[in-house]
């Protein structure tokens, strides 16, 4: 069940890797809700002039911040900075990175743990930070951006996969943990989505290739279920929905056209 998604009282919501993409069109419907957002990036001035314009654009109060999530000192500096502006009830952790490398490639190993890093330890040490306060309120929402490769194996990128499939594992134990206490966990899992990292993915296979850039773009279209490159706003509006929903542990797969609720969650507040 959802309900209408209402400005917070005097809270924020968070999303991580804000500046482009997907982040931003979430932030973006965020915004247009009447909702405050903070949003972050590893460039500071860029994080700000993000959020300046879209500020500008919804007229909704949204500010940016610098965040390296693998960093401990970073992430400290940024709950310090959060003091200024609102306590956070909704975090989206969306900041992520993909790289390939066959598996039995020995530089695999060092491969693993930088994603692991930022796929997984990030959103652990944002949680670790922000998730306390929801917990005290009695209310909180967290969104991850986990990616099909959450739920399924893909070629030469098995440490991509392994750390979005320990989000995964993360989310599904820790929506169980806080359902009870108010606070609802879940995921969303898209497939190939339409944004300037896939445009990086393709000029990669393009240069490997020899490729055209519009049969890179119509191979990864074909890849989905849907046939069709899923789209931020997609993405966005599912978002939103789990951000609307009163149940905890909720995980959505997007194939691109249409997206399937996999898994319902339980609850939020059911003992």
């Amino acid at each position: 069940m959802s309900a209408e998604l209402t400005p917070l009282d005097g809270t924020a919501a968070l999303v991580t890797g804000g500046t482009s993409g997907i982040g931003a069109a979430i932030a973006r419907a965020l915004l247009r809700a009447g909702t405050p957002v903070a949003i972050t990036g590893r460039d500071g001035d860029r994080a700000s002039g993000a959020a300046q314009a879209l500020q500008e654009e919804t007229g909704t109060e949204c500010a940016g911040f610098a965040l390296d999530v693998t960093d401990d000192g970073s992430c400290a500096d940024f709950v310090r900075a959060l003091e200024g502006f609102r306590p956070i009830e909704w975090l989206v952790n969306n900041a992520g990175v993909a790289e390939t490398m066959a598996s039995a490639s020995p530089g695999n190993l060092d491969l693993a743990r930088r994603l692991m890093e930022v796929n997984f330890f990030g959103p652990m040490r944002l949680f670790a930070a922000l998730g306390p306060g929801m917990l005290e309120r009695g209310g909180g929402r967290v969104v991850q951006v986990a990616s099909s490769a959450s739920l399924q194996g893909y070629p030469y990128v098995s440490s991509y996969v392994a750390s979005k499939h320990a989000l995964m594992g993360w989310t599904r134990s820790a929506a169980l943990e806080c359902a009870p206490k108010g606070v609802g966990v879940s995921a969303l899992c898209p497939h190939y989505v339409d944004t300037p990292m896939t445009d990086r993915s393709i000029e990669t296979m393009r240069e490997k290739t020899g490729r055209s850039e519009e049969d890179l773009r119509a191979f990864l279209a074909a890849q989905n279920p849907g046939g069709a490159l899923v789209t931020v706003r997609e993405v966005a509006d599912a978002a939103m929905e789990l951000l609307r929903s009163d149940r905890s542990g909720a995980v959505y797969e997007l194939i691109g056209g249409s997206t399937a609720v996999i898994e319902e969650g339980v609850l939020i507040g059911a003992r």
